[in-house]
């Protein structure tokens, strides 16, 4: 049985740099839910456990498996487990800019480094954050977090919010969480979880080729090409915005055109919905709370590497252990020529692949 005292003391090295109410939160949550885990193969012979619950789970184990024996990632105990959260996520993240920045702001913490985000077990406590920071005129986001990752130091359980979408849905936060066990860069968000990213995408393509699933890798295809044009939207938005941000203009001009470029993002959206993706509205929860830099900033810790993993994945012959091999290798670039090479655009790679 876990000690309270150990995981205190994992949440301080965790989080040193923050107060001690921080810690003490991060501890009692890390707590509650290792307390709340229950075995997946006990709960599969119990009787009681219903028939969807049965069948989520037995689908859990197969995708780990598959993430295993193909995929190369190692589960390391993970998911072995199951936890029923009460809500909808596990955590809150936070995530601020200044009001002119598309840099979000770093919290670091002993073992995970520098990320751009500070998670919450309890909404309120992320929102009451994020008030604090809007207060000084920052731009923040909480974003609701449905799984995550202790990077190997606990043997992390399957949770509730993870199973109630489709099956590949769960593949994609499986193969996306158990990356991050495969290779992290200890301060380094956008290395993390682009690699983590690209890893859950090309994850399910294998997956469903392998099952032999050619409806839903047909479904699940339009949605990436939905997600490219999306991607190359917020770019663009964010193109400009940077623009804007260095620019020499007052801070009134610049606040009017920021609300400007952000409500074009909005009637591009809009344009898009109707013209390419045949009115299905993909990406409308991104909508739902008001634009702002927090939010370009996370969609991009997680989509501005693509191009370069993706060419890792070329060169590897779509094959999954050369391709770890090959990301291993950019780990351990230095900071500034491998920030160099994860913000490369798809057409420089490309151009460059060719050399």
């Amino acid at each position: 049985m876990l000690r309270l005292s150990v995981l205190l003391m994992t949440a301080w090295f965790l989080a040193a740099c923050a107060g001690p109410a921080y810690y003490l939160q991060a501890a009692s949550g890390q707590w509650r839910m290792m307390q709340a885990r229950e075995d997946i193969h006990t709960l599969l012979d119990d009787p009681a456990t219903g028939p969807q619950l049965a069948g989520d789970l037995e689908t859990a184990i197969s995708i780990r498996e598959f993430a295993e024996d193909t995929l190369g990632l190692p589960a390391n105990g993970s998911y072995s487990s199951y936890v029923d959260v009460a809500g909808e996520a596990l955590l809150w993240n936070v995530v601020a800019t200044e009001e002119f920045s598309l840099q979000p702001r770093q919290w670091c913490f002993a073992i995970a480094g520098c990320v751009p985000y500070r998670g919450y077990f309890k909404q309120q406590k992320a929102e009451n954050f994020a008030r604090r920071l809007e207060d000084k005129g920052m731009d923040v986001l909480v974003a609701p977090t449905t799984a995550y990752s202790s990077l190997g130091w606990f043997k992390d359980p399957l949770l509730s919010t993870m199973i109630t979408g489709s099956d590949i849905r769960l593949a994609g936060y499986l193969f996306h969480e158990l990356a991050h066990q495969r290779l992290y860069i200890k301060g380094d968000g956008a290395f993390n979880e682009g690699y983590a990213s690209f890893v859950e995408e090309q994850g399910i393509r294998t997956w469903l080729e392998s099952s032999q699933r050619q409806a839903d890798l047909a479904s699940w295809q339009r949605l990436q090409r939905a997600g490219d044009d999306f991607t190359g939207l917020v770019k663009q938005v964010r193109k400009e915005l940077s623009g804007l941000y260095r620019s020499d203009e007052v801070d009134q001009e610049k606040r009017q055109k920021k609300a400007e470029i952000f409500q074009s993002l909005l009637d591009s959206y809009e344009q898009l919905s109707s013209e390419r993706w045949e009115g299905r509205r993909y990406y409308a929860g991104w909508f739902e709370k008001p634009l702002n830099n927090a939010r370009l900033a996370l969609f991009d810790t997680y989509a501005g590497s693509h191009c370069a993993f993706r060419l890792l994945w070329d060169e590897s012959g779509a094959n999954w252990q050369q391709f770890h091999l090959l990301a291993e290798q950019k780990s351990r670039l230095g900071n500034e020529q491998r920030r160099k090479w994860l913000t490369q655009t798809c057409p420089t790679i490309a151009h460059e692949a060719k050399l």
